[in-house]
Protein backbone atom coordinates (compact mmCIF):
# COMPACT_ATOMS: atom_id res chain seq x y z
CA UNK A 1 0.00 0.00 0.00
CA UNK A 2 1.31 3.52 -0.79
CA UNK A 3 0.24 6.74 0.65
CA UNK A 4 1.00 10.46 -1.04
CA UNK A 5 1.24 13.07 1.05
CA UNK A 6 1.12 16.83 0.15
CA UNK A 7 3.01 19.83 2.82
CA UNK A 8 3.39 23.70 2.30
CA UNK A 9 4.55 26.53 4.76
CA UNK A 10 5.03 29.87 4.27
CA UNK A 11 6.65 32.69 7.12
CA UNK A 12 7.47 36.14 6.94
CA UNK A 13 10.75 37.44 6.62
CA UNK A 14 12.20 40.02 8.77
CA UNK A 15 15.55 41.75 9.32
CA UNK A 16 17.36 40.64 12.71
CA UNK A 17 16.10 37.37 12.69
CA UNK A 18 17.77 34.18 12.01
CA UNK A 19 17.47 32.05 8.71
CA UNK A 20 17.24 27.61 9.11
CA UNK A 21 16.21 26.16 5.92
CA UNK A 22 16.26 22.07 5.79
CA UNK A 23 18.43 22.41 8.89
CA UNK A 24 21.01 24.70 7.32
CA UNK A 25 21.63 28.21 8.76
CA UNK A 26 21.46 30.79 5.92
CA UNK A 27 24.15 33.79 5.62
CA UNK A 28 21.12 36.56 4.87
CA UNK A 29 19.86 39.94 6.79
CA UNK A 30 16.36 38.77 6.35
CA UNK A 31 15.01 35.38 8.83
CA UNK A 32 11.87 33.95 8.83
CA UNK A 33 9.23 34.32 11.37
CA UNK A 34 8.04 31.92 13.77
CA UNK A 35 7.22 30.15 17.24
CA UNK A 36 9.69 27.42 16.37
CA UNK A 37 12.99 27.59 14.41
CA UNK A 38 10.64 28.65 11.48
CA UNK A 39 12.39 25.89 8.99
CA UNK A 40 9.65 26.28 6.37
CA UNK A 41 11.25 23.61 4.24
CA UNK A 42 11.37 21.21 7.32
CA UNK A 43 7.26 21.85 8.21
CA UNK A 44 6.40 21.41 4.98
CA UNK A 45 8.13 17.87 4.97
CA UNK A 46 6.11 17.44 8.53
CA UNK A 47 3.53 18.24 7.19
CA UNK A 48 3.82 15.97 4.22
CA UNK A 49 4.36 13.04 6.47
CA UNK A 50 0.83 13.80 8.48
CA UNK A 51 -1.04 14.75 5.74
CA UNK A 52 -0.15 11.02 3.80
CA UNK A 53 -0.80 9.02 7.21
CA UNK A 54 -4.21 11.05 7.79
CA UNK A 55 -2.94 12.70 10.69
CA UNK A 56 -3.50 16.48 10.91
CA UNK A 57 -1.15 19.10 10.25
CA UNK A 58 1.77 20.14 12.14
CA UNK A 59 -0.14 22.47 14.35
CA UNK A 60 -2.13 19.64 15.82
CA UNK A 61 0.89 17.93 16.92
CA UNK A 62 3.29 21.08 18.08
CA UNK A 63 1.13 23.81 18.79
CA UNK A 64 2.76 27.28 17.75
CA UNK A 65 0.90 28.12 21.76
CA UNK A 66 2.53 25.52 23.36
CA UNK A 67 6.13 27.24 25.03
CA UNK A 68 7.95 23.64 24.61
CA UNK A 69 8.06 24.40 20.96
CA UNK A 70 9.29 27.92 20.89
CA UNK A 71 12.40 28.43 19.06
CA UNK A 72 12.46 24.42 18.98
CA UNK A 73 14.56 22.98 16.15
CA UNK A 74 12.15 21.81 13.77
CA UNK A 75 13.86 18.35 13.30
CA UNK A 76 12.78 17.27 16.34
CA UNK A 77 9.23 17.84 15.04
CA UNK A 78 10.29 15.87 11.77
CA UNK A 79 11.97 13.12 13.89
CA UNK A 80 9.13 12.59 15.99
CA UNK A 81 6.77 12.62 13.07
CA UNK A 82 8.78 9.28 11.33
CA UNK A 83 8.58 7.90 14.48
CA UNK A 84 4.99 8.04 14.32
CA UNK A 85 4.91 7.03 10.48
CA UNK A 86 7.09 3.64 11.36
CA UNK A 87 4.94 2.81 14.56
CA UNK A 88 2.12 2.63 11.87
CA UNK A 89 4.11 0.12 9.50
CA UNK A 90 5.11 2.55 6.71
CA UNK A 91 8.68 4.07 5.19
CA UNK A 92 9.14 6.74 2.86
CA UNK A 93 10.08 6.00 -1.03
CA UNK A 94 11.04 9.57 -1.91
CA UNK A 95 10.65 13.09 -1.37
CA UNK A 96 10.21 16.12 -3.58
CA UNK A 97 9.98 19.80 -2.23
CA UNK A 98 10.26 23.26 -3.63
CA UNK A 99 11.88 26.28 -1.98
CA UNK A 100 10.18 29.71 -3.47
CA UNK A 101 12.56 32.26 -2.32
CA UNK A 102 13.86 35.40 -3.14
CA UNK A 103 16.99 36.33 -1.66
CA UNK A 104 19.43 34.49 -1.01
CA UNK A 105 20.72 32.03 -3.46
CA UNK A 106 20.31 28.38 -2.31
CA UNK A 107 21.85 26.59 -4.84
CA UNK A 108 25.44 26.29 -3.00
CA UNK A 109 23.21 24.63 -0.12
CA UNK A 110 20.81 22.09 -1.92
CA UNK A 111 22.58 19.05 -0.98
CA UNK A 112 23.35 19.99 2.69
CA UNK A 113 19.52 20.49 3.03
CA UNK A 114 18.82 17.25 1.29
CA UNK A 115 21.50 15.41 3.39
CA UNK A 116 19.73 16.66 6.42
CA UNK A 117 16.36 15.54 5.16
CA UNK A 118 17.67 12.09 4.08
CA UNK A 119 19.08 11.10 7.78
CA UNK A 120 15.88 12.33 9.17
CA UNK A 121 13.56 10.17 6.72
CA UNK A 122 15.69 7.37 6.69
CA UNK A 123 16.27 7.22 3.39
CA UNK A 124 19.16 7.40 0.58
CA UNK A 125 20.06 10.84 -0.20
CA UNK A 126 19.25 10.12 -4.31
CA UNK A 127 15.60 9.84 -2.58
CA UNK A 128 15.56 13.18 -1.58
CA UNK A 129 14.71 16.61 -4.05
CA UNK A 130 14.75 19.83 -3.49
CA UNK A 131 14.42 22.27 -5.75
CA UNK A 132 14.83 26.64 -5.59
CA UNK A 133 12.59 28.69 -6.93
CA UNK A 134 12.86 32.79 -7.22
CA UNK A 135 9.34 34.73 -7.11
CA UNK A 136 10.04 36.36 -10.04
CA UNK A 137 9.66 39.85 -8.13
CA UNK A 138 5.89 38.35 -7.91
CA UNK A 139 4.26 38.86 -4.25
CA UNK A 140 5.40 38.20 -1.13
CA UNK A 141 8.09 35.97 -2.14
CA UNK A 142 8.97 37.80 -5.19
CA UNK A 143 8.90 41.21 -2.97
CA UNK A 144 11.69 39.32 -0.58
CA UNK A 145 8.80 39.60 2.05
CA UNK A 146 7.80 35.95 2.93
CA UNK A 147 8.94 32.12 2.10
CA UNK A 148 7.33 29.28 0.76
CA UNK A 149 7.97 25.68 0.44
CA UNK A 150 5.78 22.83 -0.59
CA UNK A 151 6.67 19.19 -0.25
CA UNK A 152 5.13 15.85 -1.68
CA UNK A 153 6.13 12.38 -0.15
CA UNK A 154 5.58 8.83 -0.65
CA UNK A 155 5.18 6.22 1.71
CA UNK A 156 4.92 2.81 1.67
CA UNK A 157 3.81 0.05 3.61
CA UNK A 158 6.91 -1.79 5.03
Amino acid sequence: MFRIGFGNDIHRLEKGKPFVLGGVNLESELGAVGHSDADCLTHAVTDAILGALALGDIGAHFSDKDERWKNADSFVFLREVVRMMREKGFAVVNLDSVINLEQPKLRPLIDRMRENLAQALEIPIESVSVKAKTGEKVDAVGENRAIKTEAVILLQRK
